[in-house]
């Protein structure tokens, strides 16, 4: 993932208040994250990139026999 640019400030806060921002920070990121997979996700839907619901739950039955499925695609 590519860094945004970035900028120093320097604060003296309670350590108690510096790790709640770090938490906050890494919360935001994760939440960015996951909205860019969301986003990509429903251009695959968009463009027809879906595998139905059925197909997959029959090829999960048969993983663990003699004769697995192949990967659905």
């Amino acid at each position: 993932m590519a860094r945004a640019a970035t900028r120093v400030l320097t604060a003296s806060v309670p350590v108690s208040l510096a790790a709640n921002v770090d938490q906050m920070a890494d919360r935001l990121e994760l939440e960015e994250e996951r909205d860019r997979l969301t986003r990509v996700t429903l251009a695959d839907v968009d463009a027809g990139r879906v595998i139905d619901l059925q197909t997959v739950q029959l090829w999960s039955d048969r993983l663990d026999t003699d004769e697995p499925l192949p990967v659905p695609r």
